[in-house]
């Protein structure tokens, strides 16, 4: 089990925080599995500087989108709508 610690901008850190949000879309530029945890660290882009807020999750599913997008939509598309990641509850 690892700990994986990133940035999140101010905006993202209250959502999450205030449990409005239950997802993080990131570039899948590391490792990361089912159970890990994962530290959130408040990130002010204005000042360039960490605030010292946390947050910590335990890492449920993980959604990795392909690389190769644009077999399936146009750069247009993808760049003037972007990606929807869903939860589904029953």
């Amino acid at each position: 089990m690892r700990k994986i610690e990133k940035k999140s901008w101010p905006k993202l850190f209250r959502e999450m925080k205030k449990n409005k949000n239950h997802f993080e879309v990131r570039l899948a530029d590391f490792k990361i599995k089912e159970g890990d945890n994962m530290i959130l660290k408040e990130w002010d882009p204005q000042t360039k500087k960490y605030t010292g807020k946390k947050l910590k999750f335990k890492v449920g599913s993980i959604l990795r989108l392909p690389k190769d997008m644009e077999k399936f939509y146009s750069r247009k598309d993808i760049q003037k709508y972007g990606f929807f990641i869903i939860e589904l509850k029953k």
